[in-house]
C-alpha cells in the first residue's frame, strides 16, 4: 500500500459504524463508518464467522485492503 493507504487503514482500525447491508458467514456484507470527517461504506467480513443483521454497531478489527474491513459486533 502506498503512505496514504496505510493512512486509511490506521484511521478505520478501531471505528465504530454500523451493518448496512447484513454480513453472513464467510459472505461479505456492508457496514458504514465515520472516517475523515464523513461517513463511508466498506465491504465487510465478520470475525469469528459471525452473522451481522442490518444496523448492528461494530468495531473495525482490520483492514484487508484499501475498501474491505474486517469488524466484529460491540
Amino acid at each position: 500500500m502506498d503512505s496514504e493507504s496505510d493512512q486509511v487503514a490506521a484511521d478505520a482500525v478501531g471505528k465504530m459504524g454500523r451493518v448496512s447491508v447484513p454480513i453472513s458467514p464467510g459472505v461479505p456484507g456492508e457496514v458504514i463508518i465515520q472516517i475523515r470527517g464523513g461517513s463511508e461504506a466498506y465491504t465487510a467480513y465478520t470475525q469469528n464467522e459471525e452473522a451481522l443483521a442490518l444496523n448492528t454497531r461494530i468495531v473495525v478489527v482490520e483492514q484487508l485492503s484499501p475498501r474491505t474491513l474486517l469488524v466484529t459486533s460491540c
